[in-house]
C-alpha cells in the first residue's frame, strides 16, 4: 500500500543532485546545469563553448548578442542530434534565462532544455465546477500513446510556454487545443501564482516554473480534446481528487503539485494538516 502522503510528490519532483552537475554560464550568470559528460561534448565546439567539463562551462565570450548566441548554440544542437547524442529539435524555442522568461539571453530548443539544465516555463489550468455538494474538478487522462506518462491524470489544460508568444495567447491556444475551450471562456481564467520545482531526469537537470490558473466553468460545459493529448475527461469531486493525490501516483508528477496548490488555496489542506507547512513551502523551490 502506498504512503498516505502529499509531501512525497514534492520530494519526487525535487530530486536534483547538484553534485552531479556543473554550471553553464553566460557573462558570469548561471543559466543552466549540465552533466560533465555533456559538458565535454559541448567543449568539442570551442567556437561556442569554453571552460572545463568538471568545473563548469560558459558560452564563448566572443559570442555577443541574443541572435548570434541562439544561432551558434542551435548549430551545436543540430550536430549533436545527427550524432544521436541529443534528441532531434522540436522547433519549439525556449528562453535561456537566469530569472524571468522575458530576460532571455539566448534560446534553445525544447527538446534539449534538460540537457542544458535551463529553466523552463509551463502553464497549468485547473478547470472546476461549483455544485451544491462542493467543488468538482475536470481531470484529463493522458492518451495511451503519449511519450511521457501515458495514461496518467492531468489538469484540464497544461502545456509548455515557449518563446515568442505571450502567456495570455499561449493559454488561449492550449485551452482550445486541449479542452475545446473557446476564447471567451478562456479569457475568464484567473492567474493564481507560480509553482516551481527542481527535478533531475535521464536527460539532465529540470528546473521548472509553472504558471497556475483557475477557471470556473459552467455546469453544462464539457471539455473536448482536439489535439490527441487527452484520452478522456472526468468531473470528479475535489475530495476524490485529493484522495487520489494522497494515496496514489496516478497523476503526472508535476500535476500533483498544481493540485496541491489548488487544495491549499481553496482550504482543503489547512493549517491543521500535519503536512501543511512543508507542502506550502515546498511548492516554490525558487522564486522568479
Amino acid at each position: 500500500m502506498r504512503a498516505m502522503s502529499f509531501l512525497r510528490h514534492i520530494r519526487r519532483c525535487n530530486n536534483y543532485e547538484p553534485g552531479e552537475f556543473v554550471p553553464l554560464e553566460v557573462d558570469g550568470l548561471s543559466v543552466g546545469r549540465v552533466r560533465p559528460a555533456f559538458a565535454e561534448r559541448l567543449l568539442g565546439f570551442p567556437e561556442v563553448f569554453e571552460g572545463h567539463p568538471h568545473a563548469g562551462i560558459a558560452l564563448n565570450s566572443a559570442l555577443g548578442g541574443f541572435a548570434e548566441r541562439t544561432a551558434a548554440v542551435g548549430r551545436v544542437v543540430d550536430e549533436l542530434a545527427v550524432l544521436g547524442i541529443v534528441q532531434a529539435p522540436f522547433g519549439e524555442p525556449y528562453p535561456v534565462t537566469a530569472g524571468e522568461r522575458d530576460s532571455a539571453i539566448f534560446l534553445v530548443d525544447r527538446a534539449v532544455a534538460s540537457n542544458f539544465g535551463v529553466r523552463t516555463f509551463g502553464q497549468h489550468l485547473n478547470g472546476f465546477v461549483r455544485r451544491h455538494d462542493g467543488i468538482h474538478m475536470w481531470i484529463g487522462r493522458r492518451a495511451s500513446d503519449r511519450r511521457l506518462f501515458p495514461g496518467h491524470l492531468d489538469q484540464m489544460v497544461a502545456g509548455g510556454l515557449p518563446w515568442g508568444i505571450s502567456p495570455e495567447k499561449n493559454l488561449a491556444k492550449e485551452c482550445h487545443e486541449e479542452a475545446g475551450i473557446d476564447g471567451e471562456l478562456a479569457a475568464l481564467a484567473t492567474f493564481v501564482g507560480k509553482v516551481s520545482y527542481f527535478a533531475q531526469t535521464e536527460k539532465g537537470a529540470k528546473p521548472d516554473v509553472l504558471f497556475c490558473y483557475d477557471l470556473e466553468v459552467p455546469g453544462s460545459f464539457r471539455p473536448q480534446c482536439t489535439d490527441g493529448e487527452v484520452e478522456v475527461f472526468e468531473l470528479l469531486p475535489v475530495d476524490q481528487v485529493m484522495d487520489i493525490v494522497r494515496t496514489s501516483d496516478r497523476f503526472k508528477p508535476n500535476c500533483n503539485l498544481v493540485v496541491l496548490d489548488f487544495l491549499l488555496r481553496h482550504g482543503y489542506i489547512d493549517r491543521t494538516h500535519p503536512e501543511y507547512e512543508a507542502v506550502h513551502s515546498g511548492l516554490r523551490q525558487f522564486q522568479v
